[in-house]
């Protein structure tokens, strides 16, 4: 997200307005939509920083954990450890895969709503103070796209889930061995029987393909949604400097009004998301253990 910078010649419109908070700073134009050499910095950047700090404050818990009366930190922190090791257990019976599938899912959830939680900073904070750092070193304020919602951003979830398809693949390979999960390739769903063997691969691969594409597309949908309601909703409280006095003051009431409401509301999104795509990747991960 970024904001229209002082040098601009003109307000944007709506339109304008939108699509430039929907920019992504990249290190070049896209050339289609695989082009796999741009990077999204922003999405890049928000992702890391804040992976490191969930990670740390993970770390800080462990870290302060004591065996007598917990303080409220550590119980937070100990609430939301046992009811992922909980979901784990219902879901990835061995109990040797649990040891590396809890932390997985744990990080996963955490990192995942951190990253759905910059939704709920203003608009344009973040932008407006990347404007004045690119401004302070000669940049072009006017192009100063910032996004930072790395959730709403599809090569972000879709990498996420890759790297989910690519622990189930080797949970596969793992738990029934090669040769076993080439078996179950050509053999299930329909059968082990030489015709049915190309019918069976098929669904296997659209299968992988159907999860891995749908776990991440889930993600994305729902927090780009989000942001661009938050979008239409600062639109609505900018209105105010167009109109009458009566009007605008009305308009920056709503927009209070409408900004809140939809912020409160969007906790439980940012949270059921987390939970939801660390929910799907126990239950792959399960199935991966599963023989057909």
């Amino acid at each position: 997200m970024s904001a229209e910078g002082p040098v601009a010649e003109h307000a944007p419109t709506a339109g304008e307005y939108i699509v430039h908070h929907l920019t992504h700073w990249r290190n070049k134009e896209l050339n289609g939509p695989f082009d796999l050499s741009v990077v999204s910095w922003d999405s890049m950047f928000f992702s890391i920083v804040l992976g490191v700090l969930t990670c740390f404050v993970l770390w800080l818990a462990a870290r302060k954990a004591t065996s007598g009366v917990p303080g409220r930190f550590q119980a937070a922190v100990e609430i939301l450890v046992e009811m992922v090791e909980n979901q784990a257990k219902g879901i990835v019976h061995n109990a040797n895969s649990r040891k590396l599938v809890s932390p997985l899912a744990l990080t996963v959830f955490l990192w995942i709503f951190v990253l759905n939680a910059m939704d709920l900073l203003p608009v344009d904070l973040l932008p407006w103070i990347w404007e004045k750092i690119v401004v302070a070193n000669g940049g072009d304020a006017h192009h100063a796209y910032l996004r930072s919602v790395p959730t709403a951003d599809l090569s972000v979830t879709m990498g996420m889930s890759l790297a989910v398809l690519i622990v189930c693949l080797v949970y596969n390979v793992k738990i029934k061995g090669l040769g076993g999960w080439i078996h179950e390739l050509f053999s299930a769903p329909f059968g082990d029987h030489w015709a049915l063997y190309p019918f069976n691969f098929l669904m296997q691969i659209i299968e992988f393909v159907a999860k891995t594409v749908s776990h991440g597309m889930r993600l994305f949908g729902n927090m780009y949604a989000g942001e661009l309601i938050f979008l239409l909703i600062a639109l609505m409280g900018g209105a105010f400097a167009s109109v009458g006095l009566g009007t605008g003051i009305g308009l920056a009431i709503g927009h209070i009004i409408a900004g809140s409401a939809w912020a409160i509301f969007h906790i439980l999104i940012i949270t059921l998301q987390a939970f939801v795509f660390m929910m799907l990747t126990l239950v792959y991960i399960g199935q991966a253990h599963d023989s057909h």
